[in-house]
């Protein structure tokens, strides 16, 4: 599954970088977005979208956990109630993770394991806990290595929405990727 994303993730690159350049570049104020004015054989029929979630004319330059394009820009992985199973919607931001993770051996997260305030504090610790180790399986899976992961739960106690209805605790029924910089 690793080398599945790795080939994808590679050929988008090559892709991107194949496009030849005019050496015009701008970055914006956070120095991360360059404006790229390529050449290709399609320049005439851009429409203007974009797959990667930036204009047609920029790419993301920078650290690839802070492209807001990216699966690993996704760092909260919500779950069904009662359930400590990783839903289809959150399986390639954790793979994308656990790929990051064993390409940069000295990078680091924290999986913090939350669930909603229905069900003893004691039970809900261990809820978290198996929210977190769920998604730490993944990770290993993926070719993270036991270092450079550890998890917390923290159950009921930081929730992220207070209110008592079905929405408020979705929210709270999360993992948490935290990483070290």
């Amino acid at each position: 599954m690793f080398n599945k994303w790795l080939v994808v993730i590679l050929l988008s690159a090559s892709v991107i970088g194949g496009c030849s350049s005019t050496g015009e570049s701008k970055t914006d104020e956070g120095g991360t977005i360059v404006e790229d004015h390529s050449t290709n054989a399609n320049a005439g029929t851009d429409t203007g979208a974009s797959t990667s979630g930036l204009p047609a004319n920029q790419t993301f330059q920078g650290d690839p956990l802070d492209n807001p394009s990216s699966p690993l820009a996704t760092r909260v992985i919500y779950f069904e109630y009662d359930s400590s199973e990783i839903t289809a919607d959150y399986q390639e931001s954790v793979l994308a993770h656990g790929g990051y993770l064993a390409e940069n051996p000295d990078a680091s997260v924290t999986l913090e394991g939350h669930t909603d305030e229905r069900g003893s504090r004691e039970y809900n610790i261990g809820l978290g806990e198996r929210r977190a180790q769920a998604v730490r399986r993944l990770l290993l899976f993926q070719g993270a290595s036991d270092k450079q992961v550890v998890v917390v739960s923290y159950g009921e106690e930081k929730p992220v929405a207070e209110g008592r209805d079905e929405m408020n605790y979705g929210q709270n029924r999360r993992v948490e990727i935290i990483y070290k910089r």
